[in-house]
Parts: structure tokens; C-alpha cells; sequence
């Protein structure tokens, strides 16, 4: 039946033409109708297919006057993003169906990363949670109202492995492990997209960035690539993969160099390892002019490198207009083939197919969903219960957590109420003003229990520029422009009035994200003044710290009693923040990333491998001629996988099924998890592998199962891992996916710093 709606629609959309009239004799599958529709197409339209603007100051009821309405009537736009409302969206659909020749609707896109409206933790934050069905739920409402409003692609997720916080983005992604990386994105992809693309709720999901974004040279953004192809395949490339695997409908090149060639230019890339090693079906876009950028790359002129897009695998241009520009003079002097341009937009369209804008293209744009579906109470709520799972506890020496509803309580420090804030860096989409601050989330929850008193403390920093930069996009902080001494004698009289002080400090949302790569990672200067005045009160403290990636907090570890992250957790930070404090949740968040002592350290990571010369088991002890610093220590301050909870959890030691497997085979895994502590809580149980001998160098311990158990106080859980030969595999260095047979320990604890563990033998 759908064949024949969509042979009607095809009827309407090409009026009396022809070509149309031709199709009269069969139902058309999406292959026939995208080839007959593809072989009406001038020039101009099939490049137009191609070409993504953005949708520049198109104003509800001016639709049709701005200049990108122009090129749209003429077939010359393929799709828009940052274009916002269902309203405005339906207006400039409507010119593609009505007024262009061929009627073909566009794709509306969004950097729709971490919610819609209603917003949920940061990608780095979210994967904290190792809660796969709450990573699902948060993009299946995000497409959810991002669906209700006009929106029906997003740029996410974004799965780039970065071990350097240095890089900015690193807060966009989901840590440093390709495995964990891997079921989230496989996660993400299948909330975006669901079973159904033409589902009205479902939207069009992007991978992003092909490939290997987050490694760039000294955690510069944009910066080059350099690896080898062993570390690509084992390390960075699985994400990407997973969420080939996932059904994944479109995918983002991304700005850096691979093997000196730029991503958006790289064949090997983009069509040998994404269309003949993972057959990936989709079609690929640019990032925000990549095409264009490559002239500054230093491979050709605009016509050169809009070319070498094209022959390399990249179907749609972002934004720089390379494409529609230049590629028919390339196809005039035979630099391309028109073939390849058919093959570009017969997969454009397919997507516009599968997400049934053929058959209706105004689905995303219903006025009654845009004003029902967006920002609700039950979304809210969600995200306010995924946020608070989110959260790290990273110490409680004292166990000031978690706090009582009662006495006087001082809430200092400038993230304290700071709402523009709450959501974090990439929340296009967020009313920032509409976000929970901490101050009235804790007030919220509290009542008249007890007293709130509140400080600012500090500005984000002494520097008036840096924290211009910090705040970009309206994440104003409202700066003080009283003297600091002020500033912070306000704060100690508060603090002396309070029973336990509570103190709000770390990055602003625009501290990371695109283009905020750092150099030092401690927390600005003003806030470790502030924070060492109000430990000199000798109250009670407990740090809650904001931040979008692995800070440097070895004064703050040495000195304060209770710490917990809560990164950016989005809409609803404030209430979710006050559920953890006030102990309505216990914390169960575990770090998918290594806090360094130092910058000097990084890269760091968990997988790391041994050198010839390894330390050993004598960490914090200089040893001569052996792999270490003269200055710090090797380990990370804060390890993968690590995360406090206000209860306690012990692990017996694993036992396995049995002592050796073959390749048909597998091994179970069993440990048993009792809760120690006086509180309910919940535990991420983490099994790790170690390939103890390999024909090429292999990882300390490798994750490779997780599980996030509930447990009530004294209950006992037995936890269950199958592990197949699927598990042990690596790439080789002729990069054949292989396990080896030999002796392989298995892991299983609270961290990655586990040595609770058994072994076993694969068999040849």
C-alpha cells in the first residue's frame, strides 16, 4: 500500500510532466522511484540535493522573501539546519513542495546532542551513568521533540575516543573506552532512529566525526591526526563501527587529517573502510565547510578539493557550497563523472524516502505537537532522574554526604546560580533562563526544613577576557564587578553563619566544547581562593563541582573532604543535584575517563600497555631505568571506571565455568555483589580481559562487560558475564580480526584498578 501512496504523492509532486505520466504502468519500490525522480533532474537540481546551507535569519512569515527561499524555489538546497519551530519549518518545507519544480522536501538538521528543550547531562556526564536504557531513553525523547518541532536529522552522537582533556569536545563524547563507546552509541542510534525512520517520532541519526576527531595533536580542536592503523582499528574505530552496525542512518566526516589526506577527502576512509569494510548504506556529510577548509589544509583550490570530496565518498556539503559551485566546471574538463554525482544524491534521497517526507512532507510539522510535545513535566522528570545517575561521587572521607534537611546551610561559589549554565556546552535547542540553578534546586527540595543562605563568592575567573570567552552563547555568569575582597568577605560571613558549606565551583558551560581546548586544567584561579578561604573556616565542606572533562584537582583531592561531579546534567541540574546531596538518590555515576595529576600525563587512559621497562607495582616510588617521572606519579589521580556511592559494595572473587575454550565456545563468568553499607544504592559491576601474549603488544586490561546492579543494604546479587571468542578479539598488525589462542585473566570489580581476577586458556 505504501508503494502506491507514494506513486500518488509522486503524481502530485511532478504534476502533468512527463516523465511522470511515464511511471503509470507498476508501484514503484524506493529503488524505481528514487531512479525515475533521479532522472528527471537537471544539473542544478541534483547538485542542490547536495548542498546543505544553513538557514540564516529566515523569519516566521518572511520564509519567502529571504535569499535561501530563492535558492530553495529553484531546487538548489537539499536541506537546512539551525532552523528552529515547526511553524517556521513548515513555511520553508512548503516552498520546496510547492513552489520548486520537482517538489522534493528537505531535511531539516539540528545539532540536536544531548536533549531538545528538555536537556539532559552532557555526553561525557551521560556516559558516567553506564546505563545503557537511560542513554536510549534521553535520545528517544530528544528525537521525540526535536521530531514535534520540525526537526528530523540530528548531528549525534558524537562517539570520537578522546584520552586527552586538553580538547574541548571531549565533553561531547563518551570517554576513552572503545568498547564502552560502542554500546553507547549502538544506544543512541537506536533511540534517535527506532525500528521505524518514517515514524513521525523517529528522526535521522548522524555519527560523528569520521574519523579519529579525538585525538588531535597537543588537544588543539581541529588539529592534525596521526596514528597508526593497528590503533585505529582497535581503539578508535569500534564506536564509529557500532553504529554502522546499528543501522545508523548518516554519517559526519570530520575536520582532521588521516594519513596526511584530510578526512572529507579521503578515499581509503570514506569509501573503503566505511562502504566496502562496514557497507555502510547511508550517505555522508561534511562538517560546518569542510570542503572549503581543505584549501587551507593545502590540497587545492575550492573546484580541487570539492572534486576530491566527491571521488572520496561524501555526499553532502555543509555549508560551503563547493559542491553546487564548482562541480560542473569539474565535470565539464572530466575531473568527475556524473555517475558519481547520481550515486551522491540517490543516496540524499533515499534518506528523504526512508523518513517518509515523500509521502508527507509536512510529518514533522505539526503546530499541535510543537505546542504539547516539548519541554513536559514527564520529560522533565526523566531527565531529572537520568541526571542524578549520572553524578560521581569522587570522595567522602568524612561522609558529609549526604546532607541533612536541616540547620543553616551556605550555598557559595559562581556555578551556585548559574541556570545559563546547567545544560552545558551543545544545547542549541535549551531555553538556558528555564534550567534548574543549583540555589533553586536545593531550595526546591529542602522546603522550610532548613535555612538556604547564598554567595557568589567569585567571578569564574580574576581574568575579565577569559571568562568573555567562557561564557559565549548567552552562558552569562553575570559578573560581579565588585573587588573580589568583597566578593569574599560576603562569602566567609555566610559561611560562619552555616552548620556545612556547600561549595559551586569549576568550569562554565563554554569552558569546554568546539574550540575550547585548554592548557591547564585546574580550576580557575579566583574559585581555588575562594575555596581555600572557606576551608579555613574549618566547617564542613562539600565541593560539587561543574565541568565538560577531567580536571586537575590534586590540591582539591589533598584538602577537601567531599567532592562530587555532576558535570553539566542539563534542564533539570539543579533538582537532580539536590536529590544526590540531600541523599533522595544515592550517587552511582563511574567515571568513563581518567583524571590526570597532571597535564603532563596525558594522553592517559586505563588499556595502556606495558613498556619493556614497566614500573610494576611500586607506584608513588622513583625507580631508575624504569618507565616513570621524576615528578609524579603514573597512575591518574581519579582511574576509568572509578565512582564512589554513600553505601558499600564487596565482590567476591570470580569463578568461571571453566578453565579453557575453544573458538565455538564460551565461558561464564560469575561474581557475587553485597551491599556493605547502611543505604540502598546501585554499583556498575566491570569486567575487564587481559590477552597476556599476543603477536602484537596488547592492553593491560581491556573492558568487555558491565552491569549496573540495585541493591537494597545487606542484599546479596550473583552477577553473570558470557564471554565468546568475539570478546577476544583484536586487530592484528595486518589488521585481521583474530583471537589468539594463550592464557587471557579476567577482571572483575569496581573499577578499572581491579585485581580480582581468575584466568583461563583459549585453545588452538
Amino acid at each position: 500500500m505504501r508503494s502506491i501512496a507514494l506513486l500518488v504523492v509522486f503524481f502530485v509532486f511532478f504534476g502533468s510532466s512527463s516523465q511522470a505520466q511515464q511511471t503509470n504502468s507498476s508501484q514503484l519500490s524506493k529503488v524505481q522511484f528514487v531512479e525515475k525522480l533521479l532522472q528527471s533532474m537537471t544539473l542544478e537540481e541534483k547538485l542542490g540535493q547536495l548542498n546543505l546551507p544553513t538557514s540564516g535569519d529566515i523569519k516566521t512569515g518572511q520564509a519567502s522573501s529571504s535569499d535561501i527561499a530563492k535558492k530553495i524555489a529553484k531546487g538548489e538546497v537539499g536541506g537546512l539546519f539551525n532552523i528552529k519551530s515547526a511553524k517556521k519549518i513548515r513555511e520553508v518545507q512548503k516552498l520546496a513542495v510547492e513552489k520548486s519544480r520537482l517538489k522534493i522536501p528537505l531535511l531539516f538538521g539540528m545539532d540536536v546532542i544531548h536533549g531538545y528543550e528538555t536537556t539532559f547531562p552532557i555526553p561525557l556526564g551521560l556516559s558516567c551513568s553506564w546505563d545503557m536504557n537511560a542513554v536510549k531513553r534521553s535520545a528517544q525523547i530528544a528525537a521525540f521533540e526535536a521530531s514535534a518541532d520540525g526537526i528530523n536529522w540530528t548531528f549525534s552522537p558524537m562517539v570520537d575516543i578522546s584520552r586527552d582533556p586538553r580538547w574541548g569536545r571531549i565533553s561531547e563524547g563518551s570517554g576513552e573506552d572503545p568498547y564502552l563507546g560502542s554500546q553507547i552509541a549502538k544506544a543512541m542510534v537506536s533511540g534517535y532512529q527506532g525500528e521505524d525512520l518514517s515514524h513521525p517520532h523517529t528522526i535521522l541519526s548522524c555519527v560523528k566525526h569520521f574519523a579519529l576527531y579525538g585525538a588531535p595533536e597537543g588537544g588543539r580542536d581541529y588539529n592534525t591526526v596521526d596514528m597508526s592503523r593497528v590503533r585505529m582499528y582497535n581503539d578508535y574505530f569500534p564506536p564509529y563501527k557500532a553504529a554502522i552496525d546499528a543501522g545508523v542512518g548518516s554519517v559526519m566526516a570530520s575536520f582532521n587529517e588521516i594519513d596526511g589526506v584530510p578526512a572529507t577527502a579521503n578515499k581509503w576512509l570514506m569509501t573503503e573502510v566505511l562502504r566496502n569494510q562496514w557497507k555502510f548504506p547511508g550517505f555522508v556529510v561534511t562538517d560546518y565547510t569542510g570542503i572549503n577548509e581543505m584549501v587551507d589544509h593545502g590540497i587545492g583550490d575550492l573546484k580541487t578539493v570539492s572534486a576530491k570530496a566527491l571521488q572520496a565518498g561524501i555526499q553532502m556539503d555543509m555549508v560551503g557550497e563547493g559542491f553546487f559551485k564548482t562541480l560542473p566546471s569539474a565535470l565539464a574538463d572530466n575531473s568527475i563523472r556524473i555517475e558519481q554525482v547520481d550515486a551522491a544524491v540517490k543516496l540524499v534521497l533515499n534518506a528523504k524516502y526512508d523518513l517518509g517526507l515523500f509521502q508527507d512532507p509536512y510529518k514533522y510539522c505539526s503546530l499541535n505537537r510543537s505546542k504539547t510535545d516539548l519541554y513536559t513535566e514527564s520529560n522533565r522528570q526523566e531527565a531529572r532522574e537520568i541526571a542524578a545517575q549520572s553524578f560521581v561521587l569522587l570522595k567522602n572521607e568524612k561522609k558529609y554526604l549526604p546532607l541533612k534537611k536541616a540547620g543553616v546551610i551556605a550555598l557559595i561559589g559562581p556555578l551556585a546560580d548559574a541556570p545559563e549554565n546547567m545544560a552545558g556546552t551543545w544545547s542549541v535547542a535549551t531555553q538556558q533562563e528555564r534550567s534548574i540553578s543549583l540555589r533553586a534546586g536545593m531550595q526546591s527540595v529542602v522546603g522550610d526544613k532548613a535555612k538556604l543562605l547564598y554567595a557568589k563568592g567569585s567571578n569564574l575567573d580574576h581574568d575579565i577576557a577569559f571568562e568573555t570567552r567562557a561564557t559565549m552563547f548567552g552562558k552569562t555568569l553575570r559578573r560581579d564587578n565588585r573587588l573580589k575582597e568583597e566578593l569574599l568577605s560576603e562569602a566567609l560571613a555566610i559561611a560562619q553563619q552555616a552548620d556545612v558549606i556547600v561549595a559551586a565551583l569549576g568550569e562554565s558551560a563554554e569552558m569546554s566544547g568546539e574550540c575550547s581546548s585548554r592548557t591547564q586544567l585546574e580550576i580557575p584561579s579566583a574559585q581555588k581562593e575562594l575555596l581555600r578561604a572557606l576551608l579555613k573556616t574549618g566547617k564542613p565542606l562539600v565541593l560539587v563541582l561543574f565541568n565538560g572533562r577531567p580536571l586537575v584537582l590534586n590540591e582539591e583531592n589533598e584538602t577537601v573532604s567531599s567532592i562530587v561531579d555532576v558535570w553539566f546534567p542539563g534542564s533539570e541540574a539543579g533538582l537532580a543535584i539536590a536529590d544526590v546531596l540531600f541523599g533522595d538518590v544515592n550517587p552511582s555515576g563511574k567515571l568513563t575517563t581518567s583524571f590526570p595529576r597532571s597535564v603532563g600525563q596525558i594522553p592517559i587512559y586505563y588499556s595502556a600497555k606495558n613498556t619493556g621497562r614497566p614500573l610494576g607495582n611500586t607506584e608513588g616510588i622513583f625507580e631508575k631505568f624504569k618507565s616513570n617521572y621524576l615528578d609524579e606519579r603514573n597512575e591518574p589521580l581519579f582511574p576509568f571506571g572509578f565512582g564512589l556511592s554513600y553505601s558499600q559494595f564487596t565482590y567476591s572473587k570470580p569463578v568461571l565455568s571453566k578453565h579453557e575454550m575453544t573458538e565455538n565456545d564460551t565461558i561464564t563468568a560469575t561474581v557475587e555483589l553485597t551491599n556493605t553499607g547502611d543505604y540502598d544504592g546501585k554499583e556498575v559491576v566491570q569486567l575487564y580481559i587481559r590477552d597476556l601474549v599476543g603477536s602484537i603488544t596488547r592492553p593491560v586490561k581491556e573492558l568487555r562487560g558491565f552491569e549496573k546492579i540495585s541493591l537494597a543494604k545487606g542484599e546479596t546479587k550473583t552477577v553473570q558475564f558470557t564471554l565468546s571468542v568475539a570478546d577476544l578479539k583484536f586487530y592484528n598488525s595486518d589488521l585481521v580480526w583474530t583471537a589468539e589462542p594463550g592464557e587471557f585473566e579476567v577482571f572483575i570489580g569496581g573499577s578499572s584498578t581491579t585485581q580480582n581476577k581468575v584466568s583461563f586458556i583459549l585453545k588452538p
